[in-house]
């Protein structure tokens, strides 16, 4: 069976879906709508259709939405509504109002509805978490992230928790295997927009683990890290590159005498792991296929991608009342 698919939004993120879909196995990508036009030219041979109604009309089976966050929820309740499995952006939705909507159209409809949490499909932080579960780095004591860069132009109707915090948090509690319990916050607005360019949010998740994520607009130079420090060391997940090191710790006895007044942990072996890196969006869209056929699939459901919505407006919350709260 070949599905096929519909494209919502041709812009920076979009472009890409529409390669992806047009290499997949089992999909065809048979139309794409975009008010906007198409200002990459991806289109090739096909038409840009002027909204969600046109694409539905295609005669669809799957969408992909890729269009700005306040406009998901629209977009996805129409599909719903005429019985096509979706795929939404991240985040889920503007507000979590908005996120439960969705979440309920498609559990009523029987649908397949998916969030592009697509951090999760990245080779480094998928080879991060099978180690964790074989063991390799006994018990995880922390997991902290670095995701800071320049600010992005496109992105006009979200703060940079919600655009880019939400990838933390989803990779974070995936990664642990273990849902936030406490939350909170502090965050900066320095260039003159009504959200929020900069946060530092900390927490604990439900297992205990400690949780640090440090996120902005305001760096000129772009950094995408995932550190976990457990037991038997620390691995360093850089998503960018899609490398993940392990630094053990250290087995030799200290000579150095004033270093050696630490009792605590030394400097050991340093590894970085070899592995198979594919492109994340190929996976993801992978999974989304896989889920839609009926198969087993890794694939972020609308669930999920809600609760990281969740703990994404606590940490907003959080900045806003100077208290931890439980999201």
């Amino acid at each position: 069976m070949t599905l096929r698919a519909g494209l919502l939004g041709v812009g920076m993120m979009g472009r890409h879906h529409a390669r992806v879909l047009r290499e997949l196995d089992g999909v065809e990508l048979v139309a794409i709508a975009d008010p906007g036009g198409d200002p990459h030219g991806v289109a090739g041979d096909l038409p840009i259709l002027p909204d969600i109604d046109a694409l539905i009309a295609a005669g669809i089976d799957t969408a992909v939405v890729a269009v700005p966050t306040r406009f998901h929820e629209e977009a996805a309740l129409a599909l719903a509504a005429a019985g096509v499995h979706t795929l939404v952006e991240k985040p889920i939705a503007h507000t979590v109002e908005a996120g439960e909507r969705m979440v309920s159209a498609f559990a009523d409809a029987g649908l397949v509805g998916a969030v592009g949490h697509i951090e999760r499909f990245n080779p480094a932080l998928q080879e991060l978490r099978r180690r964790i579960a074989a063991g390799d780095l006994g018990g995880v004591y922390q997991i902290a992230t670095r995701r800071q860069g320049p600010f992005p132009s496109r992105i006009a109707d979200v703060g940079v928790a919600k655009d880019l915090a939400s990838h933390d948090v989803d990779l974070t509690a995936w990664v642990a295997q273990s849902d936030y319990a406490t939350i909170s916050a502090q965050t900066a607005f320095q260039s003159g927009r009504d959200h929020e360019d900069m946060i530092a949010m900390t927490g604990r998740l439900a297992n205990g683990v400690i949780v640090n994520h440090l996120v902005n607009w305001l760096s000129p130079m772009k950094e995408r890290v995932t550190i976990v420090t457990g037991e038997k060391g620390a691995f360093v997940a850089d998503t960018s590159t899609g490398d993940l090191t392990f630094y053990a710790n250290g087995t030799v006895a200290v000579e150095w005498e004033s270093m050696s007044v630490f009792r605590g942990v030394s400097e050991g072996d340093v590894t970085r792991y070899a592995f198979a890196k594919r492109e994340p969006l190929r996976v993801e869209h992978e999974a989304f296929r896989d889920a839609v056929l009926g198969e087993q699939s890794d694939v972020v459901t609308m669930q999920q991608g809600l609760r990281t919505l969740t703990v994404v407006e606590a940490a907003l919350a959080s900045a806003g009342s100077g208290t931890a709260l439980a999201p």
